[in-house]
């Protein structure tokens, strides 16, 4: 991968982020549980590490972020976040399942691509942990939800 690509596959990882932090803290905003808001909360305040790292990365390649991800990310994860409040904590948990599944296939597809660049290599390791962790966290949290409205149903 040439650097042109690399600066271009960094850019979309971070529109992807910035996407995901702004969905979270929307999410955080329209859920009742104090739980799942705090820990949206949370996991927003990660991916905006991750956000910051991918800049990072962008800048020390001599590139600037891409404008249009500044714009058109955040919308679409504050309006996609808003929509999945409205259809309740379990629809938000198996969207966002999904979501981290497809930043997990994207950094796993990089991290085989940049293992020449040392740095690059654990920033996108690490961001891929995180995103492991989101994952487990909410497929844990649907299942909790399903057996409760399990036993909850007459």
């Amino acid at each position: 991968m040439n650097e042109r690509e690399l600066i271009a596959k960094l850019n979309w990882v971070y529109s992807l982020e910035l996407n995901q932090v702004d969905l979270y803290i929307a999410q955080a905003r329209s859920v009742e549980d104090i739980y799942l808001a705090k820990t949206f909360a949370r996991i927003a305040a990660i991916e905006q590490q991750h956000v910051d790292n991918i800049a990072a990365e962008i800048k020390r390649r001599g590139a600037e972020p891409t404008e249009l991800g500044d714009v058109i990310s955040p919308l679409l994860g504050k309006t996609t976040g808003f929509l999945s409040g409205l259809a309740g904590p379990k629809a938000m948990l198996k969207l966002n399942i999904n979501l981290e599944e497809k930043a997990m296939q994207h950094y796993k597809s990089l991290i085989v691509k940049v293992g020449f660049d040392r740095r690059l290599f654990e920033v996108f390791w690490d961001n891929l942990i995180d995103e492991d962790i989101h994952t487990a966290w909410f497929a844990n949290k649907l299942k909790e939800l399903e057996r409760l409205e399990q036993y909850s149903s007459p």
